[in-house]
């Protein structure tokens, strides 16, 4: 079993992390289902959000009763300390425990310093001080808040998407953490589910030893492809060198992540799936995709206001309008037969 130890933090864990965002979208009994059977098999790092609705619950439900023997990391949205205690609080109750082993601030659009107005960092400060959480990390999605999060030192871990797709600039960011003893946490290890090949991302992740990738779990064949690769990883071949190779050449260039960050739109459009529906059905083609509520997701296109708003938000600085056109293009070529 390959493990992995996050920096300066000293959690060390399965190289399997359970990312618990998709479990908001399942029924409560199926995803303590899922989280009790991650567990019985060997997975003990599990990431959630205030953010992600009734997540933080659902893991409470399934795990409170093994609570010494995982390990808990949420993230706070907060943007003034009235707010980070009020997130807290709330995910300490409804996480059925007194203390986070790794408490992140999620993707602000600054790095939280001491002394910057906020509050932010203080309070940080101060909840470990309390006992209430045990390690200091950010999440990000942007290349400069990122750097400025490891070269102030004042955080334990990063957490920020990583993958066989990942830049220059992106691969600088992990050989940093390594060199600053700052544990870095790989989402989007699927690339939001562009990549399909799990056991190729497997392999890449693995090359890695400081890295700890999260995996989005939702169903149980999902977590069963995982829990497999606990005793039989996945290594580097020729075969898998072959698979990333043609998905680097293939998904080369601005793509939508998923991430969801342009997300309100004031018309209604979900960019976050319509921007990246050409990607989608070339690679994981499906009927799901062409059902009369997706038909009217992709629709709503056509009330592009072009407002940029964005495009402003979005943290790869994609022309996402852009984006949205073609892929709804795309989209009618498939409903009228034709292929892409």
């Amino acid at each position: 079993m390959t493990t992995v130890t996050l920096g300066m933090t000293g959690i060390t864990t399965n190289k399997n992390g359970f990312g618990a965002l998709p479990i908001q979208r399942i029924g409560a009994d199926q995803a303590i289902k899922l989280l009790q059977k991650a567990f019985a098999h060997g997975i003990t790092f599990f990431d959630t959000a205030r953010f992600y609705t009734d997540s933080e619950e659902k893991l409470g439900e399934a795990l409170s009763s093994v609570r010494e023997q995982i390990y808990i990391a949420t993230k706070t949205a907060a943007t003034d300390a009235k707010a980070f205690w009020k997130d807290l609080e709330t995910s300490l109750r409804l996480l059925k425990t007194d203390y986070i082993d790794l408490y992140q601030f999620h993707n602000p659009s600054f790095c939280p310093k001491p002394g910057d107005g906020t509050g932010l960092y203080e309070a940080m400060l101060e909840a470990k001080e309390q006992g209430k959480i045990r390690h200091i990390g950010i999440t990000n999605h942007r290349l400069s808040v990122a750097n400025e999060a490891i070269e102030s030192g004042l955080y334990e871990t990063l957490q920020f998407p990583f993958n066989y797709l990942a830049t220059k600039e992106e691969l600088r960011l992990v050989t940093k953490c390594k060199e600053q003893n700052m544990g870095f946490i790989a989402m989007k290890a699927l690339s939001g589910g562009l990549i399909t090949n799990s056991k190729a991302a497997y392999a890449y992740q693995a090359q890695y030893e400081h890295v700890l990738p999260i995996w989005g779990i939702q169903r149980e064949n999902e977590l069963d492809e995982f829990l497999s690769y606990m005793e039989n990883p996945p290594v580097m071949s020729e075969e898998i060198q072959a698979i990333i190779e043609k998905d680097q050449k293939e998904l080369a260039g601005n793509f939508c992540r998923g991430c969801g960050y342009c997300m309100p739109c004031p018309v209604g459009i979900e960019i976050n799936n319509c921007a990246r529906m050409s990607l989608l059905l070339r690679r994981s083609p499906s009927e799901l995709q062409l059902t009369k509520e997706v038909q009217e997701k992709m629709k709503r296109i056509e009330k592009c206001i072009n407002c940029g708003r964005c495009a402003s938000r979005c943290p790869y600085g994609l022309n996402t309008p852009k984006l949205l056109k073609e892929n709804y293009k795309d989209y009618k070529e498939v409903l009228a037969g034709k292929p892409l």
